[in-house]
């Protein structure tokens, strides 16, 4: 059976004694085994990357962004072998996993600009003959923590930015998807990388306390749950490291009364169905105002979810496939059971769903519940499956208000016609991405990602300029050059310097 190995130096290593279990989801079945490594495996990267690291930090910036170039251009002429590998591990299908590796190639495409990002301040005659100049420069070795459902794209979105400010890396990407990641760091090896600059570890937590306790390693960004994001966050920051968590989100669509409702229905089955709800950005939660509008948008729903097709995950027709394994479909069932328990009405059912000639696979049916309560803890919760839950609302204030009380804050979004209610809505609902008529609003890459609350632990950003001033340090330097004339009266040497 295939293994899946370490990417250290710019080559494969083998594992150690533990390892973890990589499953076909559609299928059901394990399709390769992935080495789980230790404190000695994280130290031989950490050594690779401190042996390279300086003189790439030396490389100039155009130079670095030369690789960055080419990696892009490598990357696009494997997309569909990536996409292949990325639907065979993580189950989604593969116009989704397209999708995938191409939102991630777009802060790589950001970072073939790193040059201008990098460019810092510089004030001539700040004081009598004195110059002020600012400069950014990398942390040393960064490490990203990347979670199971977009294994192209958040390894891009970290270890791009990182390394082209001047940085080593180290990848620990999820065991349940880790082809893609280690075929990521071939091509930037391909691409002109340096050996040692980039490098990929496999592990549980074993792994991951061994890079937030290592000193040599700077900073840390993280995607996953909020409670491991929590985690990261607070063990990082003690051990002196910079640290960006970003964790999970329960993402409300608002529908106002003026809406187009068939739009609506149109956007709402990708963002809540689409890659079977396991994405940060999905929209699990739809809130109608007004009776009349939650009934119109139910009754548009129901039939646009019957025609909706679950598949295997290279069904070229499937809108969406299967869950990422067992355990995890499980867990969405039983939210599913735990909200009919709590009062809501199923009016779609996707338990028990199977697939003929793919019976093992862990599939899970397109969910629909109404009338869910706040205080519900399905509601509360994040779900990550394709379960799409109404919570009706009587009026806009309320609306506004289930999305701001909500523990998470990643991202929301409002459908309507009228611009000044989307305007008030953007300017008071407290949460960190809003999309008007946008039901996923990730930013594009040249702006930054992230979400407040317990969607996020740090003060900075993903991708964009955030990204840039995560990986880096500024450098501020006042110069003066003396002309030779006389100093003047020594005691103005004990006055503290001002520029009047």
């Amino acid at each position: 059976m295939r293994r899946i190995a370490h990417f250290i130096n710019g080559s494969s290593h083998e594992h150690g004694a533990r390892e973890g279990q990589v499953w076909n989801p559609s299928h059901g079945e394990v399709q390769a085994h992935v080495g789980f490594g230790d404190r000695d495996t994280l130290q031989q990267a950490v050594d690779a990357a401190l042996a390279v690291q300086p003189e790439w930090a030396a490389t100039n910036p155009q130079r670095r962004a030369r690789v960055m170039f080419k990696f892009k251009e490598l990357v696009e002429a494997n997309m569909d072998q990536l996409a292949e590998m990325l639907s065979a591990e993580h189950g989604k299908v593969i116009a989704d996993a397209k999708g995938d590796v191409q939102r991630g190639l777009e802060v790589i495409e950001f970072c073939c600009g790193i040059p201008h990002a990098l460019k810092g301040e510089y004030t001539q005659g700040a004081g009598p003959g004195i110059d002020v100049y600012s400069m950014r420069q990398p942390l040393g070795i960064g490490a990203g923590i990347t979670p199971f459902n977009f294994p192209a794209m958040i390894p891009m979105w970290m270890f791009g930015p990182a390394i082209a400010c001047g940085n080593a890396f180290i990848l620990k990407p999820s065991e349940r998807d880790p082809s893609v990641p280690v075929r990521l760091a071939e091509l930037m090896k391909e691409a002109g990388l340096p050996d040692g600059i980039l490098n990929v570890v496999h592990g549980d937590k074993e792994m991951v306390d061994a890079i937030l306790d290592h000193p040599d390693i700077k900073g840390v960004s993280f995607v996953g749950s909020s409670d491991i994001a929590q985690y990261i966050y607070s063990r990082g920051v003690a051990a002196g490291k910079r640290v960006q968590a970003f964790g999970g989100a329960k993402n409300h669509g608002i529908v106002l009364p003026d809406a187009d409702l068939d739009q609506v229905v149109n956007d709402l089955t990708g963002a809540a169905f689409g890659s079977a709800g396991e994405r940060c950005m999905a929209l699990p939660v739809v809130v109608p105002v007004g009776d009349d509008t939650a009934d119109a948008l139910r009754a548009k729903l129901v039939p646009a979810i019957d025609k909706l097709k679950v598949g295997v995950s290279n069904d070229p027709e499937a809108h969406y496939g299967p869950v990422v394994n067992e355990a995890h479909k499980k867990r969405v069932e039983d939210y599913i059971a735990l909200c009919e328990q709590e009062g809501g009405e199923l009016v779609v059912d996707g338990r028990g769903f199977t697939l003929q000639g793919h019976e093992k696979g862990f599939f899970v049916g397109p969910t629909l519940f109404d009338h869910v309560k706040p205080e519900f803890r399905s509601y509360q919760e994040e779900i990550f499956g394709p379960v799409l839950q109404i919570v009706r609302a009587d009026s806009f204030e309320e609306a506004v208000r289930l999305p701001s009380e909500h523990p998470y804050g990643n991202g929301v979004a409002i459908f309507t016609r009228n611009g000044h209610a989307a305007r008030e809505f953007a300017a008071r609902v407290q949460v960190g991405m809003v999309g008007v008529n946008v039901p996923i609003p990730v930013p594009v890459a040249y702006h930054t990602f992230g979400g407040w609350k317990r969607s996020g632990f740090g003060d900075t950003n993903q991708h964009g300029m955030e990204g840039v001033k995560f990986w880096t340090r500024i450098k501020t330097v006042t110069q003066r050059w003396p002309d030779g004339s006389a100093a003047g009266d020594h005691k103005d040497a004990f006055v503290i310097p001002t520029m009047g």
